[in-house]
Formats: C-alpha cells, sequence, structure tokens
C-alpha cells in the first residue's frame, strides 16, 4: 500500500499557497508516493499541483476531489492536461460529486440525478485525458472535441465514488476511487468487492482504491477520539458519509480515524492494506495542546512506513 498526504487543507495545517506548494515539496523529500491537495472552498487543487509540479521530480500529485458541477468536462480535461504537463506526467485528476448544500445551496445548480451526471462527465472527460476525440449526445452533455498539444500525456482519472453505481463506474471507465471518511471494515466489505467486480467485467486492470482517513499518533486515544470528533463534525452531517459511517457501525466520523501509539497505527494500517486499499492518504490532525509537535509526530511515524 503507498504512502501518500494531504497538503493544503488536508495536512492539518491549511497555508497560504507558497507554504502549500512549499508542502509537496517537502513530501517528496519526505519520501511519500502521493501529495493530495483538496479542492473546497480555497486554494484550486489543479493549480496548486500544476504549481508543485515545478519544485518537485518524483511525487505524484492529485486532487482529493475536485467538484465536477461547476466545471464543464471540457473545461475539467484542459486543465488536467495542462497541469499533467506541469507535473512531467505526475498528476491523477479525482473528481468527484461534493454534496447538495454545496451544488444547490451554494452554487444554485440541481442535484436531482447524480449519478446520471458523474457518468455522462466519465463518459465526455475520460477520452480527452486520453487524447482522444470524443463525440457524447447525452441528455446533459452534447460534447464533439478533442484536446491535446505538443508534449501533452494521457492523464489518470479517478472518482470519489461510494455508492455501489458509483462504485461500478469507477471500475468500469476510471482508474479507480478516492474516498473519504470510509473505515476500514467498509473498504474491505463495500468498496474493494464492487470496484473490482466492475472492473473485471469491463476487462479492465484492477484499480486503485486511495483511502482519505484523519490520523493522529497519540498516547491517549479517548482524548484523541473525542477532539476529532469535534473536529470533523460537518463529515457526519453529509448523506454520503452518514452513508459509510453506517456501514462501519460508528456514530461518527471520530469512529474511522486511524488512533493510537506508533504499533497501534501501524496494524491498523495493515488491516487497510489487507482489506485492499491500494493508496493511503493521511490526512494529519493535531491531537495535543502543542499542535506543531503533535503533527510532526504522526510526520515522523508516517515517514518510518514510506
Amino acid at each position: 500500500m503507498k504512502i501518500g498526504i494531504g497538503i493544503g487543507e488536508l495536512s492539518g495545517r491549511p497555508a497560504e499557497l507558497p507554504e502549500v506548494i512549499e508542502q509537496a515539496r517537502q513530501a517528496e523529500v519526505d519520501g511519500f508516493a502521493t501529495a493530495w491537495a483538496p479542492n473546497i472552498f480555497g486554494l484550486d487543487g489543479i493549480t496548486v499541483c500544476a504549481l508543485a509540479g515545478q519544485v518537485t521530480e518524483r511525487i505524484e500529485l492529485g486532487t482529493a476531489v475536485v467538484p465536477s458541477y461547476p466545471r464543464h468536462p471540457t473545461t475539467m480535461a484542459q486543465q488536467a492536461l495542462t497541469a499533467n504537463a506541469a507535473c512531467q506526467g505526475r498528476f491523477t485528476l479525482g473528481i468527484g460529486l461534493s454534496h447538495p448544500v454545496v451544488v444547490e445551496q451554494i452554487l444554485g445548480m440541481s442535484y436531482d440525478k447524480p449519478f446520471s451526471h458523474m457518468r455522462e462527465y466519465v463518459e465526455v472527460i475520460a477520452p480527452l485525458l486520453r487524447g482522444e476525440t470524443v463525440a457524447h449526445q447525452g441528455e446533459e452533455f452534447r460534447v464533439q472535441a478533442q484536446l491535446g498539444f505538443s508534449g501533452s500525456e494521457p492523464t489518470s482519472l479517478m472518482i470519489a465514488a461510494l455508492a455501489p453505481r458509483m462504485l461500478g463506474l469507477a471500475g468500469a471507465q476510471t482508474d479507480g476511487t478516492i474516498t473519504w471518511m470510509t473505515g476500514i471494515k467498509t473498504i474491505r466489505d463495500h468498496v474493494v468487492p464492487k470496484i473490482l467486480e466492475a472492473a473485471d467485467r469491463a476487462g479492465r486492470p484492477a484499480p486503485r482504491v486511495v483511502c482519505g482517513l484523519p490520523i493522529a499518533i497519540c498516547d491517549d486515544v479517548e482524548q484523541a477520539r473525542a477532539l476529532a470528533a469535534k473536529f470533523f463534525v460537518v463529515y457526519g452531517t453529509l448523506p454520503s458519509y452518514k452513508a459509510m459511517l453506517d456501514r462501519e457501525g460508528v456514530d461518527s466520523p471520530a469512529g474511522v480515524a486511524i488512533l493510537g501509539t506508533e504499533e497501534q497505527v501501524r496494524e491498523q494500517l495493515g488491516s487497510l492494506a489487507d482489506a485492499g486499499a491500494t493508496d493511503f492518504l493521511a490526512a494529519p490532525f493535531p491531537v495535543e495542546e502543542d499542535s506543531q509537535a503533535s503533527l510532526a509526530r504522526t510526520r515522523e511515524f508516517l515517514k518510518t512506513l514510506v
């Protein structure tokens, strides 16, 4: 299982653009396989990765994840191809539906048919990212286009898939899924079997399963769990994540956080790898009064795994 780390808002230390770029550079120095940039209401994730690609040489840079609704798939593809060129072929585009509260109440758009929207979106963007011509006539998108430029390379595409049909789409037409707030048992019993089955039916290679979870090395697990419950409370209110927490049998995001001493966390990550996760996206968060020391302890442990 590859060990990756969040940057920016996924780093436990939100920062201005220059520092986020430095976080990506440092992630490469520290040996992490991947660095993942979020795309929430701050910095643009694709742009962050493109800029980080200029100061790194080895590390994979990806978005976790860019909402699909605000950007036409041709626009998203053009941005992703450009970012991949900036990263010398090391960029992975992670996209997702976001949530009804964002799409409807903040953006003022319809969230009536999320699966249909994503299916059409993938049918348009996936060929464009491979450098192919797309001719799509659907209910939402009607596109005839081709993108590319000198030096552009095919760009890896993943979607944030949790529900059964979305996992089927991810396995059949993309390079995998990026999950968030999805526990080890649910990865093992729900996510991995469904996405592998879909890929097998479609004759595609086994897809990646990137599992993003909060993580903290600590001596007082109960205190850390109480802090996680407060820090990540909003995710328990979002239907897609709540459904995964219910599957896991926990009542809040704190129930899926990776917490404990170095040895306890090592065991939990071993279980995650055994469950079928191909990548771990570490989202460190502070659990002690000295937040910098707390984050440093977690990061030093993660460095021993890479």
